[in-house]
């Protein structure tokens, strides 16, 4: 094991990851908020909105006017999604200056999800980041199903060692590993990230966990043993997991935060104001915070019942 980071960079995903699979429209305007207040908590990269096909995520289609209404402050940065060439040429017309590529490390996941293989995806993405990187902008790489796939079940490591060492190597100057389904459990994580280690360097990736098993933050612990210092998270656990009804998705950016600041662990994120934040989107959402952390100190500030 090695020595536990002084700092970790936190990824928010809520207003894009979050958000995508919301049932209900919500208006860019309640989007554009939530960016402001979640960069008002201190989170430096906020991942914004997604250059894709609105027949397929509806969600995303104000994404030119999402990036229009962003407010340009130093040392933070709003990367954007997207899935091919068409995606980046609306995103470079947009003024986007991060952007993401997705693959997948699960052959059936990669057929499911964007219908090709996973080499045909990433000579899709070859060109995308190459002329993403010549126009000056910065790429990073995603990874799905780095443990395991809702249609193959397991996934070897050496899978997704595969195809982060190939997005490594196109440019991506990050690679997030995601547990797609949430079904990591943290030995695992360390099994799959031991491998990884050996193709991509363990500064140049990150971790993206989801919660469906409530495993998430004892993923992100071992993972922070085995060297990694970024992780992806959603303001309030926004984004449910579309491969388990019912279940929840991404880990919640409080629970996070609460879990580095026991560990002293800087993240530079203001844990107050991330629950007001995380309060003002459940509440404009209809529902409860989906964070331990936000429902216990929430209802602790309030009073009981």
């Amino acid at each position: 094991m090695m020595k536990l980071p002084e700092q970790v960079r936190i990824v928010e995903v809520g207003p894009r990851d979050g958000l995508q699979n919301e049932k209900q429209v919500v208006p860019t305007e309640v989007k554009l908020e939530l960016i402001g207040r979640l960069a008002a908590c201190g989170l430096s990269s906020i991942e914004a909105t997604a250059f894709v096909s609105p027949k397929w995520v509806p969600q995303m289609a104000d994404a030119a006017q999402v990036m229009a209404g962003l407010e340009a402050r130093p040392g933070l940065s709003y990367p954007v999604l997207v899935p091919n060439e068409k995606g980046l040429e609306a995103a470079l017309k947009a003024g986007a200056r991060e952007v993401a590529v997705f693959g997948a490390a699960s052959e059936a996941f990669s057929q499911k999800n964007i219908n090709c293989s996973i080499a045909e995806s990433l000579a899709r993405f070859r060109p995308v980041v190459a002329r993403a990187l010549a126009a000056g902008l910065t790429v990073r790489g995603y990874v799905s199903c780095v443990v395991g796939c809702p249609y193959q079940g397991e996934v070897a490591p050496e899978a997704v060692a595969q195809v982060a060492g190939a997005l490594s190597e196109m440019g991506c100057y990050q690679v997030s590993l995601g547990d797609t389904i949430g079904v990591g459990t943290p030995a695992r994580v360390l099994d799959m990230l031991e491998v990884v280690r050996r193709r991509v360097p363990v500064e140049r990736l990150a971790g993206h966990f989801h919660d469906t098993y409530g495993m998430a933050i004892a993923n992100i612990y071992a993972s922070l043993q085995a060297g990694l210092s970024c992780f992806d998270s959603s303001v309030a656990g926004l984004g449910g997991c579309p491969y388990a009804a019912g279940a929840s998705g991404n880990v919640a950016t409080e629970d996070v935060v609460w879990l580095l600041a026991g560990l002293g662990i800087a993240s530079g994120v203001d844990l107050d104001k991330l629950l007001e934040t995380s309060a003002w989107i459940s509440a404009r959402l209809g529902r409860e915070p989906n964070s331990r952390v936000a429902r216990a100190l929430l209802v602790k500030k309030s009073g009981p019942a």
